[in-house]
């Protein structure tokens, strides 16, 4: 039998739009930090030609996107992911997509407090000396108290922050570009968006896929909207657009931004491209404009809030949501009374936070603990893309026929896989294509810790599914009021 949870003791119905869940994903996807860090790792092997591979990523991660959109206008849930892949696949298989998916997304505001704290403590050090390089803990810290703050105060709060963050990254680094646009005046050529510019190592299109693969990893995220759906106005509407449109619109502006770097360094030599030193966001803003490039940090430092700040709603909301249906303890579904926050949600996720920061911070130093982490959780989102793709085909085959349409639930999907296939085993480090670089210690450690926890997960479905079956067959449920009873009773029932 369906259940609900009553509006007054849930989460706050209608309290946002689509504005703010459209910045709940663009912030997800971390547009500065990517544009200054994870766009530029695919340089190497892309070269002058990384604008194509940036498109190339775009069109992959957008099959994702339109799978999860078609999911979420059936499926408003705050278990999003978990809730798709149980109505598509099987309840078993939504289980374990939310307890990997609450696993990392809980890890996501450890990266970027780690990213915060030696991009501060770097920036100060190389502007005053006397400043300790290593002393970066107290910003990360910071950043810690300031999102704890921002969910305790609900998802209004929260997701005005993200809107602010968001823009603010978002005009920096475009203003930045149009001033190289401009700055390479004669540079400014098409060719970048063609295979002629890529390193003789990786020639032709193997360059471009090899850099669209690294590339991939900036588009991380824009599923971010879909776990705030209860708490939006006309989710099966609004999730849809803010899905869809933040993986476009993130999308034009890493087209934008990467040409205009590519056109001002100039293609034959943009292989050399980095995230630090004269060849970098912040290096060129710093010699050649002057003092925008302290609107370069201040974006960058921006964005590692801004990502924060909606990865923490993401895990809060996925872990209320298995705590409602008796997977997670009970407890992790009180509410504030005025704010309608899941407030112990928000505890727990800070202390995890703080805890997880200073430890491997502390234990592997805070840029190698924040290669780790971003393994762990790249590993497991890619992983959860594939199943989502998978389980839109599952879904409109099975419970919506006479919806179904080849392009969006199977062709869509099914190329979508395929995208994603490569990212994963190059996010794994398994070596089967040249350009994927095996891990190394403790990066490498990401796979077993990834498989220790999803073992984990595998003995609690099986404890559950023998004594609780009911509880792994209600992560499929929808607790919105506005609901299909009629749908909804017969999908799960096919699945029990």
């Amino acid at each position: 039998m369906t259940q609900h949870v009553d509006q007054d003791n849930g989460l706050r119905r209608g309290a946002i739009g689509l504005r703010e869940v459209l910045f709940q994903s663009i912030t997800a996807m971390a547009p500065g930090a990517a544009i200054a860090a994870s766009i530029p790792a695919g340089a190497g092997f892309a070269g002058g030609a990384l604008p194509l591979a940036v498109i190339v990523a775009m069109v992959a991660c957008l099959f994702a996107a339109l799978s999860i959109a078609e999911l979420a206008k059936h499926l408003p849930a705050a278990g999003s992911v978990a809730t798709y892949s149980s109505r598509g696949l099987h309840p078993a298989v939504g289980f374990l997509v939310a307890w990997g998916y609450v696993f990392v997304e809980a890890l996501v505001p450890t990266l970027l407090f780690l990213q915060l704290g030696f991009t501060v403590a770097g920036t100060l050090h190389a502007q005053w000396s006397s400043y300790p390089a290593t002393l970066w803990w107290p910003w990360a810290l910071l950043g810690a108290l300031i999102i704890a703050v921002a969910g305790f105060y609900g998802t209004r709060v929260s997701a005005g922050l993200g809107t602010i963050l968001g823009a603010f990254e978002i005009i920096v680094f475009l203003v930045l570009a149009f001033l190289m646009i401009v700055k390479a005046g004669g540079a400014n050529t098409l060719s970048v968006f063609g295979t002629g510019h890529t390193p003789s190592s990786y020639g032709g299109f193997t360059g471009v896929l090899a850099g669209s693969v690294y590339t991939v990893l900036a588009f991380s995220g824009f599923e971010a909207a879909a776990p705030l759906a209860e708490e939006t106005r006309n989710p099966r509407r609004n999730i849809r657009r803010a899905v869809v449109g933040a993986t476009l619109g993130i999308g034009l502006v890493y087209i934008v931004t990467t040409y205009a770097v590519d056109v001002y360094v100039g293609p034959a030599k943009f292989a050399t491209f980095g995230t630090a030193g004269a060849l970098s966001w912040q290096g060129i803003a710093q010699s050649s404009f002057g003092l925008f490039w302290v609107f370069v940090f201040l974006a960058v430092v921006n964005s590692t809030i801004a990502n924060a700040n909606a990865g923490a709603n993401v895990a809060t909301r996925t872990g209320y949501a298995l705590a409602r249906v008796g997977i997670f303890p009970r407890s992790l579904t009180r509410i504030h009374p005025a704010h309608r926050s899941p407030v112990v949600a928000v505890g727990v996720q800070f202390a995890i936070a703080v805890v997880v920061t200073l430890l491997l911070g502390f234990l592997y130093q805070p840029t190698t603990a924040f290669v780790l982490v971003a393994t762990v959780i790249v590993v497991v989102v890619v992983a959860v893309y594939i199943v989502v793709n998978a389980a839109c085909i599952g879904f409109f085959a099975r419970f919506r026929r006479s919806e179904f349409n080849w392009l969006l639930h199977l062709v869509v999907p099914v190329l979508g896989i395929c995208a994603f296939v490569p990212a994963l085993l190059t996010a794994a480090g398994i070596p089967v294509f040249s350009f994927v670089v095996p891990l190394t210690p403790p990066v490498s450690y990401a796979g077993p810790i990834v498989g220790v926890w999803m073992l984990i997960g595998v003995v609690y479905l099986g404890i559950l599914w023998q004594r609780h079956r009911q509880r792994v067959v209600d992560t499929g449920l929808v607790h919105l009021d506005a609901i299909e009873p009629e749908a909804e009773s017969g999908e799960l029932e096919g699945v029990r």
